[in-house]
């Protein structure tokens, strides 16, 4: 069992993976926060529109899905971030 890096919790895999379905082929293993701590955005992700994942302690929305990330990572060799534009501090 794994705690939630942001609140502690154990993590309640199935209502975790029920959450991230819309993330395309993810799994509870592929997170460290419980489904307390999570937001899911559907239809974010620039490259697919498909859902996004968000920490709830975050405010921006990323651009990009985990897998259009990683995606873009393989193709380029570039990570470009969560976000098309850096955000501003």
């Amino acid at each position: 069992m794994k705690l939630c890096h942001s609140c502690q919790s154990v993590i309640d895999e199935y209502n975790l993976d029920k959450q991230l379905e819309p993330l395309r082929n993810l799994t509870v293993d592929d997170f460290n926060v419980c489904a307390d701590c999570t937001t899911i955005v559907a239809d974010a992700c620039v490259e697919c529109g498909g859902a996004v994942y968000v920490p709830r302690s975050e405010f921006v929305t990323p651009d990009y899905c985990p897998a259009c990330r990683s995606d873009l990572i393989d193709r380029t060799g570039h990570d470009p971030g969560w976000n098309c534009n850096p955000v501003s501090s």
